[in-house]
């Protein structure tokens, strides 16, 4: 699902680092090598093209993912590390599997090491000897959910997991996470450049939220909205079932309510959508309660769908103190049982007495292995981090822009968050699809 091209990024922003001149042949053998020449446009946009061509401007643009015919590491002396953060998520085992198999087979990198439990496991302080991985270890991990390196939250200091980066002679390291991970990346890479070294790190996309920016799609995404689908049809069947009834769905979410956007426009069950970035009423004219008043009068039953990170406004204790993870996001309060309670208030009595039936099944989704296209996206991505590192590219997060992959540099993916915007076509699409009105204050 991509989002809209981002206007404040300069073409300077897309710019990838190198450790050098690469001086080897490829081993590949490749009918198909991939030119840095070759940009891909961060608009699709035909009419802001010319524009910008005819201001004699250049176009912000990314540089190509693939396989190079000429890379920087000699791969029978490389040694490759792994590691697997935050929290869980469908694919951290295809994408394991992938870089592993790539590294191997295609490149004959003889040592590659797994560091266990996150950065945690990276830092010698944390205790955790690395795993020795070859194709035989991963051979069918991608059959399982999890990851079998494991994960952590939490950042190390930089110069620590640098030293262990050297003691081991890591000469790539792929992060393999979300927005957090690969700001952790990226103080790694900072260090790596302070002392001169010459250590490729690429990241990988794990978010299920789909929330990093300037990446269409991040793995685990297409997997979240899939395995939504028996939710949402429990909450839907047990809503018909009732004389009256209400199925309500929290779906994963913090800050971007892709997942309940996507599983509603794919779900045509859903009547109701609450996202973060969009601002609802529950009481009072035009509010939550009043449409569903209208919607049991008129049907009998409505399923009610709420991303994770939305309506926190109603959970603000006034404290003004917000907690944080071990990852520094902020500890969200639990809308789906706050509105459970609600509906059940509301309507718990009366002339519009209905049942309501909540379901969280958020553990469940992220630790199911992926589905058979997030399998195959992961693949793809694993693959094309290994040809980064091994053109010595670095500082970067492998991506997915209008259908073409692409090299993010990690600076400007962590740059802002990919958000919904309520005035662009996906959540006009979700509104038309529910039915629902606005609910703005």
């Amino acid at each position: 699902m991509p989002s809209c091209p981002s206007e404040h990024i300069k073409p300077e922003d897309l710019l990838v680092e190198t450790l050098g001149e690469c001086r080897f042949p490829s081993p590949l053998g490749a009918k198909y090598f991939v030119n840095d020449e070759d940009r891909i446009s961060l608009t699709p946009y035909m009419r802001k093209l010319t524009d910008r061509i005819g201001r004699n401007e250049t176009m912000p643009s990314f540089e190509p993912a693939g396989p190079r015919e000429r890379i920087f590491f000699e791969p029978s002396e490389v040694t490759a590390g792994i590691v697997t953060c935050g929290g869980l998520c469908p694919g951290l085992n295809d994408v394991i599997r992938a870089i592993v198999i790539a590294l191997e087979r295609n490149y004959r990198v003889p040592r590659i090491l797994g560091f266990r439990y996150g950065y945690a496991g990276l830092a010698r302080s944390g205790g955790f000897e690395p795993m020795i991985l070859n194709r035989e270890v991963v051979d069918d991990i991608h059959q399982d959910g999890g990851t079998i390196l494991g994960s952590s939250r939490g950042p190390r200091e930089a110069s620590e997991m640098v030293d262990r980066l050297v003691e081991e002679g890591v000469d790539m390291l792929f992060t393999v996470g979300g927005d957090g991970t690969l700001r952790g990346a990226q103080t790694i890479v900072d260090e790596i450049r302070r002392r001169g070294l010459s250590i490729a790190v690429v990241g990988v996309p794990k978010t299920i939220d789909n929330d990093i920016d300037l990446i269409s799609k991040s793995f685990g995404f297409e997997t979240a909205v899939t395995m939504s689908r028996s939710a949402i049809v429990a909450a839907h069947t047990e809503a018909k079932g009732a004389q009256r009834g209400i199925g309500l769905v929290k779906l994963m979410g913090r800050q971007s309510g892709f997942i309940a956007a996507a599983a509603t426009l794919a779900h045509s069950e859903v009547n109701v959508c609450l996202v973060p970035e969009v601002d609802f009423r529950i009481d009072g004219e035009g509010g939550l309660i009043e449409y569903l008043e209208r919607r049991l009068q008129n049907r009998r039953h409505a399923v009610v769908v709420v991303a994770e990170g939305a309506g926190q406004k109603y959970l603000e204790d006034g404290s003004g103190a917000d907690e944080t993870d071990l990852s520094g996001n902020l500890k969200l309060k639990d809308i789906g049982m706050y509105l459970a309670g609600v509906l059940k208030n509301r309507f718990g009595s009366g002339p519009l007495t209905a049942r309501v039936s909540y379901i969280d099944p958020s553990y469940i989704i992220r630790s199911m292995p992926a589905t058979v296209g997030d399998s195959a996206f992961c693949l793809q991505l694993g693959h094309f981090a290994v040809h980064a590192a091994m053109a010595g590219k670095t500082g970067l997060v492998v991506g997915s822009w209008a259908d073409h992959f692409t090299h993010v540099p990690i600076r400007a993916a962590v740059g802002r968050r990919k958000k919904i915007d309520p005035d662009d076509l996906l959540w006009q699409n979700v509104m038309q699809a529910t039915g629902q009105p606005p609910m703005n204050p």
